[in-house]
């Protein structure tokens, strides 16, 4: 098939109108992004819509209308509430979605087999002037292939729907850059079930109380049904895999250069203010304080964010989820698929090193000085017994519980350290949920000062959170004899744990400062003081 590309003059508009009369597919411009239209009381086009997204059955369409009058004059809905009405006087045209009882003349196909139907009334004359020459309702989702950044130019549309659609209308850039705010105003209290550029303040201005969905802020159960789109599924993501976070801006450029300096292939969706101080590649949204400008600039960032080589990973600073924030989260959650790192306000320092070197005894003694202490072995003994973890350990091991159903760590032990790969899948599991825990338990320490415990630290990806890190060394030897005497482990054991960790030169490395655990106890305290007393005082 070949996609006409054509503009918004009226011959053009005509002839998009001809191809939706036929049940034909057209690209039109909204203020809010580029929707791919459909006549909205047939079926089979709908169809088409979803297939040329390759878009979920079980995801709604909204339905597009040039005039207020047009709900009445083709029954589109059972009834027009007074809420809708007054909805509809305050911010039509323009971007808001209401949801209503849905009229006989509504496919199941657009509502999702639902008895509501999303309705909305766009402000761009490209979008109505095709909507009016149709003579028809258009249903159109987002003009790009499902899951990805949604199109605020022809040229997004092209890139995703090229060969898959009879035409595309070029009018220009989107205004607003994100969806509409959906609204039912079905429920007793009217409820917003996705944020936009029209926000909750602004409805309750106009109708009282309004509610906000949870699966606005949170992923919805698999079993749970959808009644709005971009509710349920990983929307607006890049190739590049997006991970969401939430900090303050000093330790979101520290967190971020340090995970640049160790993996090299991350980026950047950050403000105007960070990119001076970010040595990773950045792709900016706008001045911080700019909300308006960061919806309108959002899906063009993270569409560029591809285009920089080498990218695996970029890491987009956390809105605040208030006012228009609350879209621009709503969409970078679901980018990232709900990857969220919180990082605390806090100075954390790592503490590693070889096993059996006395890391434990260091952390006591830190504990001792006033410093907060967050293990890594509390935190996995945590992070095992969850249900998805341990449901997760079991499908790579086999059955690894106990008759009580908790874990069998000793088991899991002999199976992980048997293997290098094995060791990996045990790791991939557990560390993510792990590090999250430690994250959160060093929100919880009083003081400034967090050590993370963690002999795995390096491995774990957790030194990118460090301001500093600290490792324990002690000889071969003497590490041998504290294991097998602390652990009660075979001699055979103890080395294939040993030979599992990194050796001394790469702690050495990728430390600030090295502890050696040969001498007296005394002289241990000694060097732990010391330490303690330069990072207190500021001091490297």
């Amino acid at each position: 098939m070949k996609t006409l590309q054509l503009t918004d003059n009226q011959q053009d508009i005509s002839t998009a109108a001809a191809v939706i009369k036929d049940g034909g597919l057209v690209a039109m411009p909204t203020e809010t992004v580029y929707g791919l239209a459909a006549n909205a009381l047939n079926g089979d086009a709908v169809q088409r819509i979803f297939a040329a997204k390759g878009r979920p059955m079980d995801n709604p369409l909204i339905v597009h209308i040039a005039d207020v009058a047009d709900i009445d004059r083709l029954s589109l809905v059972a009834a027009f509430p007074e809420k809708a009405r007054l909805l509809a006087a305050a911010f039509w045209p323009g971007p808001l979605t209401i949801i209503m009882k849905k009229g006989a003349v509504i496919p199941d196909e657009v509502s999702a087999g639902l008895d509501t139907v999303a309705i909305r009334l766009p402000s761009h004359p490209a979008a109505r002037a095709l909507i009016r020459e149709s003579g028809l309702p258009l249903a159109a989702p987002s003009a790009n292939t499902s899951g990805k950044p949604s199109p605020t130019t022809a040229q997004h549309v092209i890139d995703d729907m090229d060969g898959k659609i009879e035409a595309v209308i070029d009018g220009g850039a989107c205004d607003v850059g994100v969806e509409s705010t959906v609204i039912t105003v079905v429920s007793d209290i009217p409820k917003i079930l996705r944020p936009g550029i029209v926000t909750c303040e602004e409805i309750e201005a106009v109708i009282g109380k309004v509610e906000v969905d949870k699966a606005v802020l949170n992923q919805l159960k698999k079993d749970e049904k959808v009644s709005s789109p971009g509710m349920k599924y990983k929307h607006y993501a890049p190739k590049a895999q997006v991970i969401l976070v939430r900090s303050t801006d000093e330790k979101y450029i520290g967190f971020v250069n340090r995970c640049y300096r160790r993996d090299g292939d991350c980026a950047a969706l950050c403000y105007d203010e960070d990119v001076k101080s970010i040595a990773a590649p950045t792709v900016s949204l706008g001045a911080e304080a700019d909300l308006k400008e960061q919806a309108q600039a959002l899906f063009d960032a993270l569409r560029a964010v591809d285009e920089i080589d080498g990218v695996n990973t970029v890491y987009a600073h956390c809105p605040i989820a208030e006012g228009v924030g609350m879209a621009l989260y709503n969409r970078l959650i679901r980018a990232a698929a709900f990857r969220v790192i919180t990082i605390p306000d806090k100075r954390i320092i790592g503490l590693s090193g070889q096993t059996g070197a006395g890391k434990s005894e260091v952390a006591a003694i830190l504990r001792e000085l006033g410093a907060g202490v967050v293990s890594a072995d509390v935190a996995a003994r945590k992070a095992v017994e969850e249900p998805d973890i341990k449901a997760a350990l079991c499908a790579a091991f086999g059955d690894v519980l106990n008759p009580d159903r908790s874990l069998n760590r000793a088991r899991v032990a002999r199976i992980a350290f048997g293997s290098r790969k094995n060791l990996q899948r045990l790791n991939d599991i557990t560390h993510p949920r792990i590090i999250e825990i430690m994250l959160e338990m060093a929100a919880e320490c009083e003081g400034e000062l967090v050590v993370f415990d963690a002999p795995q630290l390096f491995e774990a990806k957790a030194d990118v959170f460090c301001e500093k890190i600290i490792s324990v060394l002690s000889d071969r030897e003497k590490r041998l004899e504290r294991l097998v005497r602390r652990d009660n482990l075979r001699r055979e054991e103890v080395e294939l744990r040993m030979s599992a960790q990194y050796d001394e030169q790469f702690f050495i490395a990728h430390s600030d400062c090295i502890i050696d655990n040969n001498g007296t106890v005394g002289e241990l305290r000694e060097q732990v003081r010391g330490i303690y007393g330069r990072l207190t005082d500021g001091a490297t």
